[in-house]
């Protein structure tokens, strides 16, 4: 999931007893299945957060101590998403491309990747050809 669609997470997308993460795309949804560890974190993330912010009247997943209870609810700013990456010397975007690329050379499969990700077929292809440049379709010219 890109950084900016996290900020963007509401309570209503989170569904912790199927265990899935709705996010949406433009005109469609496209939904995460959590494995354990990230069930787990966020299951902790929401205790914490009633527990210091019980008041909070912000519906977006992630809050600050400056959004909790803001009059319009912002979601929570990439700039803040950004820090926590910030601290490892990371960008949000290596660690989706990363996790693409670890994904494809487990599968080598293209339509898994767009089902998982919700990428384009043409960018699932480039992701698979990078990894296994020996089972790659030559261009045609």
């Amino acid at each position: 999931m890109r950084a900016a669609e996290v900020a963007r997470l509401d309570l209503g997308d989170l569904d912790l007893a199927c265990r899935t993460l709705a996010v949406r795309r433009g005109e469609h949804t496209h939904t995460f299945y959590l494995d354990d560890l990230s069930t787990h974190l966020v299951a902790d993330w929401l205790r914490e957060r009633r527990r210091r912010r019980p008041e909070a009247t912000n519906s977006h997943l992630l809050i600050t101590c400056h959004t909790y209870r803001h009059p319009s609810s912002p979601q929570l700013s990439y700039c803040a998403v950004r820090a926590a990456f910030d601290q490892v010397g990371l960008l949000p975007r290596q660690v989706w491309a990363d996790r693409i690329l670890y994904e494809a050379r487990d599968t080598a499969d293209p339509v898994h990747l767009v089902r998982l990700f919700g990428i384009h077929p043409g960018v699932a292809v480039k992701y698979v050809n990078t990894v296994h440049p020996d089972k790659a379709i030559p261009r045609i010219r």
